[in-house]
């Protein structure tokens, strides 16, 4: 993994030694609602733009929840943001009920605005049957695709849109991808998205009245050169090395995390 380029300088100031870390930001997932799947997390990289220069310290890493399950035609709300440094993932958009879908890192089903607030590069896309991280919607649609990092070392999907529940003509469920949750059968229960990567949880069948999927939480990746000493608080984090050497921070529950 490469160091050597554009630099983000977001470290504190002070001189001394700096590192050029390389970073994964998702946020969590918002859960099904009506039929439609939740739209999943915000999803920001330096595989997109820049590393980011930090000193040495402690930095406060914030993780996004997951919103849901919610009954029956009750909307799931957006999920909550991810945050490391300055560096802000949204969450994602809540699928549609009486309020309609809702705009988010990317949106709920069925029309939520994604990218919202806006960054560039986009954190996201809008919810649809089949826009990329979005919810997918009613009658089958299919989750939006999510998206592949390697900050960890190696490829891992993350923030793949809820799919979206069935309903007579159309009793399919619609499938999710990239830690995504299922829709269900016209009359079923929409599946849950996996915790720790941002997705959006699967929509109930439409056709009565069953519990939607639940979002997934989000996570915070670091990856730090090998001459960096990462450490992570509380203990549920985890710290590794990844096979080029790199030293590798992986936050599932907010913490703190100490450069050294």
């Amino acid at each position: 993994m490469s160091f050597g380029y554009q630099v983000l300088g977001f470290g504190s100031g002070g001189g001394g030694t700096v590192y050029d870390v390389n970073y994964l930001v998702v946020a969590g997932g918002a859960g099904g609602g009506s039929g439609g799947g939740g739209g999943a997390g915000g999803y920001r990289t330096s595989e997109d733009s820049a590393v980011m220069e930090v000193e040495p310290g402690d930095y406060t890493i914030t993780i996004g929840a997951s919103s849901g399950p919610m009954p029956g035609n009750v909307p799931s709300p957006n999920g909550g943001n991810s945050i490391f440094n300055i560096i802000t993932s949204a969450g994602g958009g809540g699928s549609p009920g009486a309020p309609g879908a809702l705009a988010g890192g990317s949106g709920g089903a069925a029309g939520g605005a994604g990218n919202t607030p806006p960054v560039s590069p986009s954190q996201g896309n809008n919810g649809g049957p089949s826009g990329q991280s979005g919810g997918g919607g009613p009658g089958g649609g299919a989750g939006g695709v999510g998206r592949d990092s390697s900050v960890s070392g190696s490829s891992v999907e993350y923030a793949g849109g809820g799919g979206g529940g069935g309903y007579i003509p159309n009793p399919a469920p619609g499938p999710a991808t990239d830690g995504g949750g299922n829709g269900a059968a016209r009359t079923g229960v929409g599946s849950n998205a996996t915790n720790g990567k941002g997705g959006g949880g699967g929509g109930n069948g439409v056709d009565g009245t069953p519990t939607n999927g639940r979002g997934g939480t989000g996570v915070v990746i670091v990856s730090a050169p090998a001459d960096a000493t990462l450490t992570v608080a509380p203990g549920t984090n985890t710290t590794s090395t990844a096979p080029g050497g790199e030293k590798v921070a992986t936050f599932t529950v907010s913490g703190t995390l100490t450069v050294e």
